[in-house]
């Protein structure tokens, strides 16, 4: 499959700085073909592994119809945010993630996803607490995951020139 390459390339992200956002942030937006081909999206926590994101669902609903319907999807995450009112822009950092997206329905995939998004949340909680959490969870939870098909970031062109000034002066 080919995506197609970004224009202000000079802006894009490495894919290691990618996946360290995937990492370590906390929610997202989830882009879905919904009822009539038109965009559905919606903001979501999640997990990522190994090129995969989990997210945790009702058994029905708009979400879950638009996955049934069509199993691609996009998975943006933004990183940073920073309004610059003199510039008149914003100082940004995120990551879209495209693939295919599927309902788990195998047992071990649903509680080790569940799994994963437990302990991206809770990473205190005990191992037996978290057992018997997924164990009553389990029943009316439908667990999703997007297999990653290719992955691009970017970041605001004032963010980029900082990084290089950092790096030719030594300090990065």
């Amino acid at each position: 499959m080919v995506f197609q390459e970004m224009r202000r390339n000079k802006q894009q992200l490495k894919e290691s700085e990618c996946i360290g956002i995937l990492e370590n942030g906390t929610s997202g937006v989830l882009a879905l073909l919904g009822e009539n081909d038109y965009p559905y999206t919606v903001p979501i926590s999640y997990a990522y592994c190994q090129s995969k994101i989990y997210f945790h669902s009702a058994k029905a609903g708009h979400k879950i119809n638009a996955v049934k319907k069509h199993n691609k999807a996009s998975f943006c995450v933004i990183a940073q945010d920073q309004i610059v009112p003199e510039e008149y822009t914003t100082y940004f950092k995120s990551v879209v993630a495209f693939g295919k997206i599927r309902i788990l329905e195998d047992e071990t995939e649903l509680y080790n996803a569940i799994e994963l998004i437990a302990e991206k949340y809770y990473p205190e909680d005990s191992k037996e607490n978290r057992d018997h959490v997924i164990e009553n969870a389990q029943g009316h939870l439908c667990m999703l995951e997007l297999s990653i098909e290719h992955l691009s970031g970017k970041e605001a062109i004032e963010l980029t020139k900082n990084r290089k000034e950092l790096k030719n002066n030594g300090r990065y």
